[in-house]
């Protein structure tokens, strides 16, 4: 900085400003440093920045399954507010380990992280706390805690609700529910709306089949069970936790010559951006996935540059029902 500072004709002072805070100085001799950078090959010292700030120009965004589009669109919200801010974002994926978890939150912790938005395995986890409890915030992404963190979320038991409730009017009676396992607050959510809405009918029947994930193989395998299922018994529909496991549903159902909807009838969650293109374009309901992103990296920046005055917030949004080819009505 000092070779920049000389090279340009200005202070250290004014190195430093154009680095961090370029609002304060002239575009003239803004110019002239950003000129002499580029001239001298100048790339400036981050790690010594942290060591003197205390934090890095990064946050972390923790998820379950970096292979889920849900996650990765979640992620670019939060990337469009970060970039905004001058922030590059970390992508940790846990699959589900709550081992992995942890590691990455100690890791993050150590590299000084600004802040760490999460989609937790389990909402309960210590580590969380512990990390909030020694000074980085933290928010929670599509889970709602409670009141002592902020966080963001959909409400999870009424798009269960919508989904069911849509299958219902369509004249379903027997509907498999698909998801898993059942520990991750999310699916035992959706879960609990298809039973609210199933309890309107009294002749309606919720078949649960757990599955270990939430991937398509796991769609696959239950499409398997499904399909072997004596045909009196056998389900008319199928919500599926999310939309990875309904389109391995729907692809298991062509592959066994079954019709969709006419055999099988289904809903997926999250309205990905596959679920349109599917063979049979998927009902789903859809979460605000980027707003969710958004509205996370807006909360976090807000906790850690708003000093203790800073009050939680839990934003919670509305899911939204897409119907498309592979439901419809049933006659009679």
């Amino acid at each position: 900085m000092k070779t920049v500072a000389a090279h340009a004709g200005v202070s250290l002072g004014t190195v430093s400003n154009v680095l961090n805070r370029p609002d304060l100085v002239s575009a003239a001799t803004r110019d002239r440093v950003l000129a002499a950078i580029a001239e001298l090959g100048f790339v400036r010292n981050e790690s010594a920045r942290q060591l003197r700030s205390g934090r890095s120009r990064t946050v972390a965004y923790v998820v379950l399954d970096a292979g889920n589009p849900f996650f990765t669109d979640v992620a670019r919200g939060v990337e469009g507010v970060a970039e905004a801010a001058n922030l590059a974002v970390y992508l940790c994926h846990t699959g589900e380990d709550i081992r992995r978890e942890d590691f990455y939150l100690d890791m993050l912790e150590q590299q000084r992280v600004e802040g760490v938005l999460i989609t937790p395995t389990d909402t309960a986890n210590s580590h969380i706390e512990e990390l909030r409890r020694r000074g980085t915030p933290v928010v929670v992404v599509d889970r709602n805690p409670g009141p002592g963190v902020c966080s963001v979320s959909v409400d999870n038991i009424h798009g269960g609700e919508l989904a069911v409730s849509h299958l219902l009017e369509a004249g379903h009676r027997r509907i498999a529910f698909l998801g898993g396992p059942m520990t991750l607050g999310q699916v035992a959510d959706r879960l609990a709306g298809a039973r609210r809405a199933a309890e309107r009918a009294p002749d309606a029947e919720i078949l649960v089949l757990e599955t270990g994930t939430l991937n398509v193989a796991e769609g696959l395998r239950a499409g398997e069970r499904l399909a072997g299922l004596p045909a009196a018994r056998r389900p008319t529909a199928a919500f599926c936790a999310n939309d990875l496991l309904a389109l391995g549903l729907l692809q298991q159902m062509v592959r066994l010559g079954l019709r969709v909807p006419d055999d099988l009838a289904i809903v997926g969650y999250d309205d990905i951006e596959f679920a349109e293109a599917a063979a049979v374009p998927l009902t789903s309901v859809r979460q605000p996935r980027h707003l969710l992103g958004r509205t996370a990296a807006e909360l976090l920046l807000t906790e850690s540059r708003g000093g203790p005055g800073h009050q939680h917030r839990q934003v919670v949004f509305e899911p939204e029902l897409i119907v498309r080819a592979s439901t419809r009505l049933r006659p009679g």
